[in-house]
């Protein structure tokens, strides 16, 4: 059906240690006791996660890799789903992470605007996939994100509520 010859390589390993690296911080974020709860929010976390970090790359079986399923619309979707439907949350950040590994972490990295702008965005700061950098590339790319999240789970919303509160009073 499909000429599997022409098919690129995927980093899937890269992505899949990124989702559960992320996924174990962010259980340590969320609940930083280091108990039961704090494993339960890894798994809770950590399942939707990388289901979302692997979801892009099943365009490699159909349409075109890094366009098809790594642009902003699929990403709206993934964000939208648990809004009209109540379920597959944390799906979208699998999904988010995996486009930020890609752009990153990667040369060549993703057609985000597709299918109305096939251009493909990068930083400078990526490696060829089959890179023997490539496992450092995905470990700095995920202290960027553990930073991100502590950053948003411990001051933007500590600035959020002091901004309200001078709102209200």
């Amino acid at each position: 059906m499909w000429d599997r010859t022409v098919t690129p390589v995927v980093n899937k390993r890269g992505h899949v240690l990124n989702a559960v690296l992320l996924s174990v911080g962010l259980g340590y974020l969320l609940h930083p006791t280091g108990d039961v709860e704090t494993f339960l929010t890894i798994v809770e976390v950590g399942a939707p996660v990388i289901l979302g970090a692997l979801f892009p790359d099943v365009d490699t079986e159909f349409g075109r890799h890094r366009k098809a399923l790594h642009n902003l619309a699929v990403l709206a979707g993934f964000v939208a789903f648990p809004y009209y439907f109540g379920n597959l949350q944390w799906v979208w950040l699998g999904v988010l992470t995996h486009y930020v590994l890609d752009v990153v972490g990667s040369k060549r990295g993703i057609a985000l605007f597709y299918p109305v702008w096939s251009k493909e965005f990068n930083l400078p700061t990526g490696v060829a996939v089959s890179s023997d950098h490539a496992d450092i590339a995905t470990l700095a790319v995920t202290a960027l994100e553990l930073v991100a999240a502590w950053l948003i789970v411990n001051r933007i919303d500590q600035v959020a509520l002091e901004y309200g509160g001078q709102l209200i009073a």
